[in-house]
């Protein structure tokens, strides 16, 4: 298999990480892919026509993207992985990665605005963009206690995956002092061996 992927994007972190956590790394080429809004990649497009990272193109030679989609597929090839746990916890944990996904979402946005010159720049999304963020920070940090206590699942991949974009593209937010429940959690996150290896400050 094949990864194209980027160090920097928050959802190939959280497939690295999925593919960490459930022993298919090895099996895996990554390929390190630039993709710009402007213009599309010619090298991804030929497998994903929307030319994103992070795509997996099988042994076969097809792909699959979107990291939800690709994070359950390596899932599935590791029959004792409990990244997606069954039952009413399958929900919790889907609802937490949809979370942790909205907020890599709306973090990739905000800095492209936060990108543009001054007087290009839409503050009311930005504004939004912020509050969004904010209102999310505070359902994490009053779950984050009960989230410590569940086995690892999708949902922590996720979350972890966002808040470490938060730390290394948005330097200047101290979200740790309005969240120190999510904090301490996050630095229990960013211990795992999964972590370590994929975290962007640590990759060429």
């Amino acid at each position: 298999m094949k990864l194209y992927w980027g160090k920097m994007s928050p959802f190939a972190r959280k497939v690295t990480v999925t593919a960490h956590e459930t022993g298919t790394i090895e099996r895996i080429e990554l390929i390190p892919t630039s993709v710009d809004m402007a213009k599309a990649n010619p090298e991804v497009q030929r497998d994903n026509p929307l030319s994103k990272v992070p795509t997996l193109v099988l042994d076969d030679g097809s792909a699959l993207y979107d990291s939800r989609t690709i994070c359950e597929y390596l899932a599935s090839l590791d029959p004792t992985s409990s990244l997606f746990p069954s039952g009413p916890e399958r929900w919790d944990a889907l609802r937490r990665q949809s979370l942790g996904d909205g907020i890599m979402d709306t973090l990739i946005l905000w800095r492209q605005e936060r990108l543009k010159p001054d007087e290009r720049k839409t503050i009311a999304w930005m504004d939004t963009f912020a509050d969004k963020i904010a209102a999310a920070l505070v359902l994490l940090d009053r779950e984050a206690r009960r989230i410590a206590e569940l086995p690892f699942d999708i949902g922590h991949a996720a979350i972890g995956s966002a808040l470490g974009y938060l730390d290394v593209r948005f330097e200047d937010l101290d979200w740790r002092a309005s969240a120190p429940h999510l904090a301490q959690w996050h630095a229990s996150f960013e211990a795992r061996p999964s972590a370590v290896a994929t975290h962007p400050f640590n990759l060429p």
